[in-house]
């Protein structure tokens, strides 16, 4: 076919070239931000006398109706006209003649996929920002029923001192408010509409571009044309919101991955989110979380790949950035998948939470708590600190725990312990004193718990 740009070129591109530079594999899932930018476009030029009104509206309705087409899975793009941009004006201008040759006036295919991207970004934030939520209030409703299941906390992956699972969770509740945040400023950087920036310089028509923002609902328009046309920060915004969200759910599998093995068995995944071994009957696989683990990769690439595209490029626009599409899809798609199964697979978790209280109790996790003791008793920290060193190396070699300690081998060490002293490194009073803001004690959690959902309630999507 007959490129909409070839006045300038005596002969055809080659078949190779065609396949090598068209887009329209790809970006073909951009048609719904493409037709609904070009309505708004083409509104607009008649509104301005810029193209004769009744031709505007003639393109309006051609539009229209190839959206309805699409939709209904009517129409088959074609691989020679390049792109989702150029296949939509072409079929247009088939459908309705010459007035369809008019919707490109005062625009350039430059800001006409910056245009498209910026809004396919905007709806992409939402998305993320529905499910991460979604996702917070399974963690909220699980950390309530739990505030009083006692779980070791753990440093460089050995015991530390005794938590409680809602305090575990609403560590992971932190991280997805933040993911929230993150993908709420990155809606805020793609919501500004490049279109009227032409190829880079503008144009010489009177172009109304508060009215085409007003139109696709943008709260701002580009204030610099070779800006609009080569940025794409918004997209590094997004992947970037995403790479982390991926991160933050990765290091979630890992723990459940490591607690549903056999030698924590604290967590049961459901069957409906295990698989098993094609020759070891007894194996239940925690899949879904290792693929979630592994997609975190691919989505960190996303990101890689498209900053290694921008990084070199000089203004304005370069057909390098083609590659932002593929990529950015490819996250979104990613990211999106991964949100909705591993909600669905938390909303299916067993804890068992016997097998948290014995592991609490391993580890001499209560060691500090118990240096804390005779710190009350007046023992300067570093004193106290090295007196439970000792202790612990005590029990190591009588293979017993700190509470299996008599109250007279305990004065062998230091005469400051007292009959109190078991009380006071039981595993419920090391939780419940840690009472301060942030601390795991079921008070604070509980807290904590209401102050997550005020603050979604308050920066609603």
């Amino acid at each position: 076919m007959e490129k909409l740009w070839g006045g300038r070129f005596s002969k055809a591109t080659d078949g190779l070239v065609d396949d090598f530079h068209s887009s329209i594999s790809f970006d073909q899932r951009l048609y719904e931000q493409d037709i609904l930018g070009s309505i708004a476009h083409a509104t607009m030029l008649g509104e301005q006398d810029i193209i004769p009104k009744e031709d505007a509206a003639k393109i309006v309705e051609g539009l229209k109706g190839i959206l309805e087409d699409v939709k209904k899975g009517n129409i088959t793009w074609m691989v020679d006209a390049e792109d989702i941009h150029m296949n939509v004006e072409t079929i247009l201008t088939a459908r309705i003649g010459d007035a369809g040759k008019r919707l490109h006036t005062g625009r350039s295919r430059n800001d006409q996929v910056a245009l498209d991207t910026h809004m396919y970004a905007k709806a992409a934030c939402l998305d993320a920002r529905h499910m991460i939520r979604d996702l917070i209030g399974a963690l909220l409703d699980t950390a309530e029923q739990h505030l009083n299941t006692i779980m070791p906390g753990y440093t460089h992956l050995q015991k530390a001192q005794p938590i409680t699972l809602a305090h575990h969770l609403m560590a992971y509740v932190q991280m997805f408010l933040r993911d929230d945040l993150r993908f709420s400023q990155a809606f805020a950087r793609a919501d500004v509409m490049p279109l009227g920036s032409g190829a880079l310089a503008g144009t010489t028509y009177p172009l109304n571009r508060e009215r085409v923002a007003e139109l696709l609902d943008f709260s701002s328009i580009s204030m610099n044309s070779m800006d609009g046309v080569s940025d794409r920060d918004y997209i590094l915004d997004y992947l970037s919101a995403a790479a982390i969200t991926m991160m933050h759910l990765s290091r979630f599998c890992e723990e459940l991955i490591l607690w549903s093995s056999h030698e924590f068995h604290f967590v049961e995944m459901d069957d409906a989110f295990s698989t098993g071994s094609s020759i070891m009957p007894q194996k239940k696989n925690p899949d879904v979380a290792e693929l979630i683990r592994g997609k975190t990769g691919r989505v960190y690439g996303d990101l890689m790949a498209l900053l290694t595209v921008m990084k070199g490029l000089p203004l304005a626009y370069n057909k390098d950035m083609q590659e932002d599409k593929e990529g950015f899809f490819d996250a979104r798609d990613t990211l999106i998948k991964s949100l909705t199964v591993f909600t669905a697979m938390f909303r299916t978790l067993h804890f068992c939470q016997e097998n948290m209280a014995r592991g609490a109790e391993g580890g001499f996790t209560n060691a500090t708590d118990l240096a804390d003791y005779l710190v009350r008793q007046g023992v300067p920290f570093r004193d106290a600190h090295r007196v439970v060193g000792e202790l612990v190396a005590h029990c190591l070699d009588k293979n017993c725990t700190l509470l299996e300690l008599s109250l007279e081998e305990l004065q062998t060490f230091h005469p400051s312990f007292q009959e109190d002293v078991y009380e006071a490194i039981s595993m419920k009073a090391c939780v419940e004193r840690r009472n301060i803001p942030g601390a795991p004690s079921p008070e604070a959690v509980e807290k904590s718990i209401q102050a997550a959902r005020a603050a979604l309630e308050s920066t609603p999507v």
